[in-house]
């Protein structure tokens, strides 16, 4: 069954981060000797709710496909490019994942296999999209609206917004307690429907991926604890967890 990880490093010190963005360029060489590793992305991310154009030089992340959790796990523990980025991080999560259900391309292919799994816990969604040049402005011009909704939304476990080129290439990400609340949100009149609806409407995209997963474990660190993401909430009273701007 295939398994989708989404691994968070923050970086503190100057160097660090200028080790974690000459990475962006080299660490794919290690990347593609992994047996296992079947698809993967190195991503950087958005200051403020994270879905911003302007990076945040301390928050990277590796989303990679595999066979299963245990061929992730054993890579991530065994591979000198893993143990690198964990030594060089201040903190380090991944977030273990079986895709559900997908629609769309990412460079051209497919890289989720949907499993016929049950989605009766937390879920998480990840949008990715390439923006054609000619309406990057126009698009980014709702951005504001649609990080305060979002940030705002007392039902988001995580979110964070991450993408392999800036303005162009982005990718959002986010954990919901279930599928109503993250349906809700994406029906609920507002800046995020306003935005989706200028999408639709001016073909803003070049390509396009949609995908729903369920969240089976997370591990390591983030924000100094380990966050429980794969349990619903009892109440909507959890803060969401945010990547912090620096």
């Amino acid at each position: 069954m295939q398994s989708v990880t989404l691994s968070l490093f923050r970086f503190g010190s100057v160097s660090a981060r200028l080790w974690a963005f000459s990475q962006m360029a080299t660490a794919r060489f290690a990347l593609r000797q992994i047996r296992d590793l079947q698809t993967f992305k190195l991503c950087g991310s958005g200051t403020g709710e994270g879905f911003t154009p302007i990076p945040n030089t301390s928050v990277y992340a590796i989303l990679g496909t595999w066979p299963d959790h245990d061929a992730a796990r054993r890579a991530m523990l065994g591979t000198s490019v893993f143990r690198a980025y964990r030594d060089h991080a201040d903190e380090a999560m991944t977030i273990f994942m079986t895709p559900a259900s997908a629609r769309g391309k990412w460079a051209g292919t497919e890289p989720f296999v949907p499993q016929d799994v049950a989605l009766d816990g937390p879920i998480a969604a990840i949008t990715r999209a390439t923006v054609k040049p000619s309406v990057a402005l126009k698009f980014w011009g709702q951005e504001p609206g649609v990080s305060r909704a979002i940030g705002a939304d007392p039902n988001v476990m995580f979110k964070i917004g991450i993408g392999e080129v800036p303005w162009m290439q982005q990718v959002t990400f986010s954990i919901w307690p279930d599928t109503r609340t993250m349906a809700d949100f994406a029906r609920a009149d507002g800046p995020h429907a306003r935005a989706v609806k200028a999408v639709r409407e001016g073909g803003w995209f070049k390509e396009e991926l949609y995908a729903r997963f369920r969240v089976d474990a997370v591990e390591g660190m983030w924000d100094g604890v380990t966050p429980d993401l794969t349990h619903r909430p009892e109440r909507h009273t959890q803060d969401p967890i945010e990547v912090a701007a620096e």
